[in-house]
């Protein structure tokens, strides 16, 4: 049985922090399709001229967009065994769309929400820098790199993702809010949604969320 773990939770939350190191600990990829976008829009792919308009104003990228690539990934032979979803599903279609690629019954489902209030979401967010070179990330308050306006790792340039301007992250909660809070309620009725506290420290949010996913994936597989 293939086991997926979708991570869910506002833009801010921690789901890729998280996603990574859930992918270490089980030996799945993590799948971040907000990644996948921004790689495309920076190689100016069709695609990724496609998803621009939308990612640049806070508006979620069409579904048919977004299932392409998610088909494609989730397809490759890194994820027989199972995989992280970070960002992805975001709409209820999105949702039936990942059902629907496996047989019933193959896939053992895991939903962990992330919660966290808007106010800290917009701190974190508006503060966070990128580096285009190696994509680490760092925060003006609570992480800042050592080198200033410089990449610790690379020495590249850091910069703010349009996307985390606080003008498009308010967008972007009121379209998560509007859009995405209803799938929880789709995996509730399904009774594979669990939900932690994401204010804490990263390795106390980890832990809460090992522990679901250890627990549910063990039940999973012996229903199986």
């Amino acid at each position: 049985m293939k086991t997926a773990v979708i991570l869910f939770g506002p833009p801010g939350a921690g789901k890729g922090t998280q996603a990574r190191r859930l992918s270490v600990q089980l030996g799945y990829p993590a799948v971040s399709t907000g990644d996948i976008l921004r790689e495309a829009v920076a190689a100016g792919t069709e695609l990724g001229q496609s998803a621009r308009k939308y990612m640049e104003s806070g508006m979620l990228v069409p579904d048919d967009v977004v299932d392409g690539i998610a088909k494609d990934r989730l397809m490759r032979p890194d994820c027989a065994l199972g995989f992280i979803l970070d960002g992805y599903p975001r709409t209820i279609h999105q949702a039936q769309h990942v059902e629907n690629l496996f047989s019933p019954g193959d896939l053992c489902t895991v939903v962990v929400g992330i919660r966290v209030e808007d106010e800290v979401l917009l701190r974190r967010l508006a503060g966070r820098r990128t580096c285009p070179g190696c994509a680490k990330m760092f925060h003006v308050q609570s992480s800042p790199s050592k080198a200033g306006d410089r990449c610790d790792e690379c020495g590249t340039q850091l910069v703010q993702r349009r996307d985390d301007s606080e003008e498009v992250v308010k967008e972007r909660l009121r379209v998560y809010q509007e859009n995405t809070r209803p799938l929880i309620d789709f995996y509730k009725v399904r009774k594979v949604y669990s939900e932690v506290d994401g204010s804490g420290t990263v390795d106390v949010i980890f832990g809460s969320i090992s522990g679901i996913v250890d627990a549910q994936i063990s039940r999973g597989v012996m229903s199986a």
